[in-house]
């Protein structure tokens, strides 16, 4: 848990401004594109192309104690109208939550419950497991529902504990049905990997602290395996998000409505 607690300390480090403007020696390829362009280039670290498949491991902590834990398999393919992703998530563990699903299809949100047969609308921001929204599982184009401007140019300590030239943006919603009302991203200057983020709701509070770390090569980049979620007001509260079996399949178009989700088979 030592990494835990550094990143916990550094994410208060952050929240008291104590991250400094970089010097710059002069123009690079980072200032020579937009905000919107390096946010773009951002969410094509994060999402593989096209449709896809993902295993994800969430562990909850209570002041570094493991306190939770759910097994996920997220589907995704982009809409061709929007070229926003759309999910279909699958609960695998714990037992109790096997075979409940989630869809989300435009701005449209649906929790499955097969006990029940009931398919009921829920909300992005509602909290899935520890500091893990609904929204927060779901693969997203953030280049599609923010907007981006530039902040700076920053040195920042990674989740990995080392130093990174970074450039901070600030990302505006553009609806009010995203996740969060704004977002300040902070990604490598060298080649666009993010590596931290603070989300703040509309009353522009500190919900929750992200790090995108333990970089691994997975359908032909490198991508983020881990992400690291601490609470804005506990940061003894984190949330450990580990995705694993990155896979590109065709994700079927059924698999997206509504009325599909009672007939959906674990694949």
């Amino acid at each position: 848990m030592f990494e835990l607690q550094n990143l916990q300390r550094r994410a208060l480090l952050c929240g008291s401004g104590a991250l400094l403007l970089a010097t710059l020696a002069g123009p690079t390829r980072a200032e020579e594109r937009s905000a919107d362009q390096i946010l773009q280039a951002a969410d094509a670290v994060r999402n593989p192309p096209g449709s896809f498949s993902v295993r994800l491991q969430l562990t909850e902590y209570r002041q570094g104690r493991q306190s939770a834990n759910s097994v996920l398999i997220v589907y995704a393919r982009p809409s061709p109208d929007s070229g926003q992703y759309r999910n279909l998530v699958q609960f695998v563990t714990p037992a109790r939550d096997a075979g409940k699903l989630m869809l989300r299809n435009g701005t449209d949100l649906w929790f499955y419950d097969p006990s029940s047969s009931a398919s009921v609308r829920i909300s992005p921001q509602q909290r899935l497991l520890g500091q893990a929204s609904n929204g927060d599982v779901m693969t997203t184009q953030l280049a599609r529902d923010y907007r981006a401007e530039r902040v700076g140019r920053e040195p920042l300590k990674d989740g990995d504990g080392v130093q990174r030239d970074s450039l901070h943006l600030r990302l505006s919603a553009l609806r009010e049905d995203v996740s969060y009302a704004r977002v300040d991203l902070w990604v490598d200057a060298t080649d666009d990997r993010p590596l931290m983020a603070r989300y703040f709701s509309a009353e522009d509070r500190l919900l929750k602290t992200a790090y995108f770390r333990r970089y691994e090569t997975a359908l032909g980049r490198s991508r983020p395996s881990e992400t690291v979620i601490i609470d804005g007001l506990d940061s003894g509260w984190v949330t450990v998000m580990r995705s694993t079996e990155h896979t590109l399949r065709e994700v079927p178009e059924a698999w997206l409505q509504r009325d599909y989700l009672p007939r959906f088979r674990a694949q």
